[in-house]
């Protein structure tokens, strides 16, 4: 069998598996989402091997949507990490079997602790989810390993639910891409929600010129402020290199004679200094403009571009 049919063999076997999910999904899954939504403590994910470096993504995504997460090895736990596990966490713990020796250990400490355990396994009858409060079904029809020993679908199915738990638990709290950028600041979204326009805008060797600067003089300013445009009279107007190129096409006979009045275009685009990144590309993707003056108590204080909002 060729390499490409397999890869597609393997996406089939794994499409069927998340597709099975739904069909599993009952309101133990509810009931855990609520848990979570009311408990004053924090979840703590535990899982062994293959199990637990999906439990890792899935505390990731938990704790960068808002849901307070931390990811504890089992083996660990019993050897004196439990010891962060407040009566008031939930307590989810990853196994497929629902028999890993290292999770099932933990039980009696969190029965006595008084968490609230939610188990994903495959086996609704294992010892894992007959322990638990809310167990949810992780079952799959077969792996994609053709010796079904390497977990694959059974993985891909574990993350899959854990994704479902963090997206259900955004939408109970209203969970906004602004709340995403508080925990992403150093992210290109974090960036733009969270930063000002005032931060990222040039403000050194503004380009300015009055309406009488002859066209010499407004292209030596053009040059030397390296931003591509002039701004006239504290804003009143604007030149863009591209003014001076269609201004060149359409008079090259007069072109040198004219002022910057003559040629500037009037009511150019502003915006506040305090106003955040995301409205300033807002604004120049609306507008079809790659620059706005920045204004700070009706002065000229600045220029942003669209290029610094993709540094």
């Amino acid at each position: 069998m060729d390499t490409l049919t397999i890869a597609k063999r393997v996406f089939d076997i794994e499409a069927e598996a998340v597709n099975h999910l739904k069909s599993l999904l009952d309101q133990n899954f509810s009931q855990s989402v609520d848990a979570i939504l009311a408990t004053e403590g924090r979840v703590v994910i535990c899982g062994m091997g293959k199990s637990g470096l999906i439990g890792k993504k899935i505390m990731a995504t938990l704790a960068s949507t808002g849901t307070p997460c931390f990811f504890m090895h089992p083996g660990e736990a019993f050897h004196g990490d439990l010891g962060m596990v407040s009566p008031k966490d939930v307590f989810i713990a990853l196994s497929n079997s629902g028999e890993t020796e290292e999770v099932i250990k933990l039980i009696p400490f969190l029965k006595d602790n008084g968490n609230t355990i939610i188990s994903m396994t495959g086996r609704p009858d294992s010892t894992l989810a007959k322990n638990s409060n809310f167990h949810l079904n992780i079952a799959v029809p077969q792996e994609a390993c053709p010796h079904q020993l390497a977990p694959t679908s059974s993985t891909t199915a574990t993350l899959v639910m854990g994704d479902a738990l963090a997206v259900a638990l955004m939408e109970k709290r209203d969970f906004q891409p602004q709340d995403f950028a508080r925990f992403h600041p150093g992210g290109s979204l974090g960036r733009k929600l969270l930063t000002r326009v005032k931060h990222e805008m040039k403000s050194e060797n503004l380009p300015f010129v009055e309406k009488s600067a002859s066209m010499k003089d407004v292209i030596h300013t053009m040059t030397d402020g390296r931003l591509g445009l002039c701004i006239v009279n504290q804003g009143e107007g604007i030149i863009t290199d591209g003014d001076l190129r269609r201004q060149m096409e359409e008079d090259p006979a007069n072109f040198m004679q004219k002022t910057a009045g003559d040629i500037m275009g009037i009511h150019p685009k502003m915006i506040d200094s305090e106003a955040r990144l995301s409205d300033a590309e807002e604004m120049m993707t609306q507008k079809k403009i790659t620059s706005l003056l920045v204004s700070d108590q009706n002065q000229i204080v600045g220029v942003i571009q669209i290029y610094d909002l993709n540094n």
